[in-house]
């Protein structure tokens, strides 16, 4: 079993809502949903362009997948997960946008945010010392070869190349795309989220996501308000 922490809105969320009828899936039941016919962008290529995303569920990454440490039990990951949520202030990233990451399609933060950077920072800082050590799979997954040299440094010290000033808030809504088909995925996309680009997205809830067993689809363990723990809401 992994567990992830990650940002993501409510369940209720517009934006939850959207995100999971392009996904094809929500991540809070674990339901499949579908996204409406259109005539150019087919349901079965929009599955096929939201396959790696779709198990993921939609999510900001903070602290990637790992699978628990020795000596360590989900009953801590939780309590220290309650402590973290408690401790976070919440905030407001100014503007969000659709971006192109390689041949990937997401939604990012439009401008460099301070409080987001310091977010994801303090979440892998915080989360490490239940992290198990990756497996030599693990970091073979990650193509190392493909990666700087100071990716490679945090890929071996905190299992994810992608931390602190490598760290790039990204919200995926693609699997890579091929180069003749990203300007109708990225009209598609501009279309379906037409009314979050370009507008302010609340930092305001914190989850543990987790996957009971490699290659199996990350649910919402839980999703907590930032700054309160005395609210829990179970998936």
């Amino acid at each position: 079993m992994r567990y992830a922490i990650y940002f993501a809105p409510p369940a209720d969320d517009r934006l939850s809502l959207t995100a999971a009828h392009w996904l094809g899936r929500d991540a809070f039941t674990g339901g499949a949903l579908a996204w409406p016919e259109d005539p150019v962008f087919t349901p079965e290529r929009q599955l096929a362009l939201t396959a790696e995303p779709r198990r993921y569920g939609f999510h900001g990454t903070l602290k990637a997948p790992f699978a628990l440490a020795p000596g360590r039990s989900e009953a801590e990951l939780i309590a220290a997960f309650d402590e973290f949520a408690a401790e976070t202030e919440s905030f407001v990233v100014p503007e969000i946008a659709l971006h192109q990451l390689g041949p990937f399609f997401a939604l990012i933060a439009k401008e460099d945010c301070p409080p987001l950077r310091n977010l994801a920072a303090q979440a892998v800082r915080r989360f490490e010392p239940f992290r198990a050590r990756l497996s030599e799979a693990d970091i073979a997954r990650r193509n190392p070869e493909s990666l700087t040299p100071r990716q490679r440094e945090y890929l071996a010290a905190w299992g994810y190349p992608y931390v602190f000033e490598e760290f790039q808030f990204h919200l995926t809504l693609t699997g890579p795309v091929p180069e003749e088909m990203q300007d109708l995925v990225r009209e598609t996309l501009e279309a379906a989220f037409a009314e979050f680009i370009g507008r302010p997205l609340a930092i305001d809830t914190i989850a543990l996501f987790a996957e009971t067993s490699r290659g199996t689809p990350f649910t919402v363990h839980s999703l907590l308000p930032l700054g309160s723990a005395s609210t829990r809401k179970i998936a």
